[in-house]
């Protein structure tokens, strides 16, 4: 009997009207580097690679979180009716006071907040929008 195999995950990918800033705001919230040759262009030359695909790395070798170009994006109404999340990121912070720390630095970022539970006593967490429209949540995750 052969042996089963899987897949590996390589990337997820978000759509976005403008990946160019989408992509900054995901490398800036979590710290990510470019992939080699997706950097930004020096300033006022065109920026080729931002027309179409964008990666983010967390490591050399590693893929993250990639970015493809549409002509529009519905944006997520979630969590109330209309447009459903259809996925989401989930971030995690080991404290409450990181939880603080990081929700200031998703909103000087452009993140907007679509819930804050980070009151709770069991799950604290927030549940924000990137400046796409994406859901992602930052939650307190002690181990």
């Amino acid at each position: 009997m052969p042996s089963l195999t899987f897949p590996s995950l390589h990337q997820f990918v978000l759509d976005s009207t403008d990946i160019r800033s989408l992509a900054e705001f995901y490398r800036q919230l979590l710290g990510y580097s470019y992939r080699p040759g997706d950097e930004p262009p020096p300033q006022g030359t065109d920026d080729e690679r931002g027309r179409d695909w964008l990666v983010l790395v967390e490591a050399p070798g590693t893929v993250a979180l990639a970015f493809q170009q549409v002509p529009r994006l519905p944006a997520s109404t979630w969590p109330e009716d209309g447009v459903a999340q259809q996925a989401h990121l989930d971030l995690v912070v080991s404290t409450r006071e990181e939880l603080e720390v990081q929700h200031a630095r998703a909103l000087e970022l452009g993140a907007r907040v679509l819930s804050d539970r980070s009151d709770d006593a069991t799950e604290a967490l927030r549940v924000y929008a990137d400046p796409a429209g994406h859901p992602f949540c930052i939650f307190v995750h002690e181990d």
